[in-house]
């Protein structure tokens, strides 16, 4: 099995390096030649290379020079031969160079060891320039041994410092750009998951009470039947107690593990603004996934940063999600953050068809629900009970409001128990 799943890998990472090799042949022909002739060309060809290994590092960083290398040698020895009937050995001379050029260039960035400088954009940059200007640099003196009357001046060398930096540091760039992209998409997820666990275990630790209440009650039970001498149900019921005491052991240990998942480090802090774009992204999502047009609008008038990011953004989320599944077909949902006297207000607003005012009242006990499946099965209704549980956790309050059309919901918390 290991030995399928090695040649596997051998075989993709060499697909990969074709891969590599033709695109940066084909992007290399997108070319500027600031001087006459061929003697320097800058073409896309090194951006393309560089940024491809940056996405994927191929097991052997020289061994994807030296194939990249021949391969842009044949690309430009077909187009000269074939399109523009140029003579097959003075285009060799021309091209050759640029062999040598990926070899030099993915040799540097070995021996500097890629992988650690990922992370140091700046150091990056300047190693790959270097690198850069080492290969350039050697190609255009061999090009000028090949070729007569090709000189390599003190500009031309300057030019190729400036552009070896320019594209270096725009690779980098662009690398950097889509590796936060991906992390963004990551702490999303994770505050997503984190989210719905936090408000699990503060329902797990409520029923954990409820448990312990039932334990009790069930020992002493067992206590009075015993001193009625009524032996049969006295013994049964201390087994219910003990088998409670089980089911209460267990759920402890599920609380232990679900805290630790849920537990916020202190250098685990967001702005309430990133928070209200996750919220808002992924409600977008969710109402597409619902083939519902809705416009989200936010309005905020302060912003700070928060480490209770996991216990809001649970109750944002929740809340959210319900004002999308409450619109028919198209609508609107404003949220709307201030903070007043101490304490922050978050208004969330929809379009929805609302919520009946008798209802009002019991929106927040465990069960309600006016949501049913297509097979008219009803909703588990738990969520706006785990609302209130986690903005009572926060000392806040939650309150509803329903208005001729739609829904308001008012959370109220005190600053600073959301304040970092």
């Amino acid at each position: 099995m290991s030995n399928i799943l090695k040649n596997s890998s051998i075989g993709v990472d060499r697909l990969y390096l074709i891969f590599i090799a033709l695109l940066t042949a084909i992007a290399s022909e997108i070319k500027v030649i600031p001087f006459n002739g061929e003697a320097i060309r800058f073409g896309l060809g090194s951006i393309i290379f560089f940024l491809l290994i940056l996405i994927r590092p191929p097991d052997s960083l020289i061994r994807a020079g030296l194939i990249t290398g021949v391969t842009v040698v044949c690309f430009r020895l077909f187009i000269d031969t074939t399109f523009h009937h140029a003579d097959l050995l003075s285009s060799l001379k021309n091209h050759i160079p640029a062999a040598l050029f990926y070899f030099l260039f993915a040799l540097g960035l070995s021996i500097i060891g890629l992988e650690k400088y990922k992370t140091n954009p700046l150091l990056l940059g300047v190693f790959a320039a270097g690198s850069e200007l080492i290969g350039n640099s050697a190609e255009h003196l061999v090009r000028s041994l090949l070729i007569n009357g090709v000189n390599f001046t003190f500009q031309e060398l300057a030019i190729l410092c400036g552009v070896a930096l320019l594209r270096s540091y725009f690779v980098v760039g662009l690398y950097s750009a889509i590796t936060i992209s991906e992390q963004k998409k990551q702490i999303q997820e994770m505050l997503g998951v984190g989210s719905e666990l936090y408000a699990e275990t503060l329902y797990l630790q409520k029923s954990m009470n409820h448990i312990e209440q039932i334990t009790a009650s069930s020992h002493d039970l067992y206590r009075r039947l015993k001193k009625k001498s009524l032996e049969d149900l006295s013994v049964q019921a201390l087994h219910i107690a003990q088998e409670i005491h089980e089911v209460k052991k267990d759920s402890q240990r599920i609380y232990s593990g679900l805290s630790k998942i849920t537990s916020q480090r202190k250098d685990d802090v967001f702005l309430l603004s990133d928070l209200l774009d996750f919220v808002i992204t992924a409600n977008e999502k969710y109402s597409k996934l619902l083939k519902k047009d809705i416009a989200f609008h936010l309005t905020m008038s302060i912003d700070f940063e928060t480490d209770q990011h996991i216990p809001l953004l649970a109750l944002l989320n929740n809340i959210t999600a319900n004002a999308v599944e409450s619109i028919t077909a198209r609508g609107e949902i404003n949220l709307e953050i201030i903070e007043e006297s101490g304490y922050t207000y978050f208004f969330i607003r929809d379009s929805g068809e609302g919520i009946p005012k008798d209802d009002v009242n019991i929106v927040f006990e465990p069960g309600y629900t006016t949501k049913f499946s297509d097979q008219g099965v009803a909703a588990t209704g738990i969520g706006l009970s785990h609302v209130r549980e986690v903005i009572h956790a926060m000392e806040g309050q939650i309150q509803i409001e329903t208005p001729e059309s739609g829904t308001i919901f008012r959370i109220q918390i005190p600053t600073n128990n959301i304040r970092k």
